[in-house]
């Protein structure tokens, strides 16, 4: 059921926060904020030689502090990445394309995976290996009028796009008149300028603020 679970809490949170900073501390900090903005699934970048190093910090971190918080890995691009990210405790895997070993180990191991896809042809091979969540990326190369047009011929997938979803209602709501079940959200959440200024309270009062949005639009 784990899973399943995933995909639950993605979609309650109807968000994924996508970030990763070099330094350790502050990659810890920013987990923190997040957390306490209300979010329980967060997706770390598999970015540079500090991102393994960085990830096992956080995934202490989260089981002594923060219980119930789904930590995965992002930027996966191959089954050895993969298989070490499981190994350290990732709950779940992201990738920026469809990789079928990633996709087959998920499956075999019950994690959730969530391959990037740009095209419908990348869309079906991921359908037919076993996807359940596609991640549109880049979304903002694509935009809503593109999911709205191929959303018909994939009634039982579930998409989220990421790369260019702004923090505004009117970007996010557009998105999920599409369609959507949840948006990916990285630099224009957790942006460089307030990790290099660690301002921590803005990243969490930001992020607060775009989950009521959602909340907001998906009542409506």
């Amino acid at each position: 059921m784990a899973v399943q679970q995933t995909i639950k809490t993605i979609i309650e949170q109807g968000m994924l926060p996508l970030y990763f900073n070099a330094d350790e501390t502050v990659s810890v900090e920013v987990l923190r904020a997040l957390h306490k903005a209300g979010v329980r699934a967060v997706e770390y970048t598999n970015r540079g030689e500090a991102a393994f190093d960085n990830f096992k910090k956080l995934v202490a971190v989260r089981d002594e502090e923060m219980q119930g918080l789904l930590l995965g890995i992002g930027t996966v691009k191959n089954l050895q990445d993969a298989e070490k990210y499981l190994e350290a405790g990732a709950d779940f895997f992201v990738s920026p394309g469809f990789v079928p070993e990633i996709a087959a180990f998920a499956a075999e191991k019950d994690v959730f995976y969530a391959p990037g896809c740009m095209t419908p042809t990348e869309i079906i091979a991921a359908e037919n290996a076993g996807v359940q969540f596609i991640k549109l990326f880049p979304g903002d190369m694509l935009g809503p009028k593109y999911l709205s047009t191929i959303k018909d011929i994939f009634p039982k997938l579930l998409f989220m796009p990421t790369g260019g979803v702004d923090a505004t209602e009117e970007s996010i709501g557009g998105w999920f008149k599409a369609g959507v079940c949840a948006v990916g959200m990285g630099s224009k959440l957790v942006s460089k300028q307030l990790m290099a200024a660690k301002d921590y309270t803005a990243i969490e009062q930001m992020t607060a603020a775009v989950l009521n949005t959602i909340q907001s639009i998906k009542s409506k």
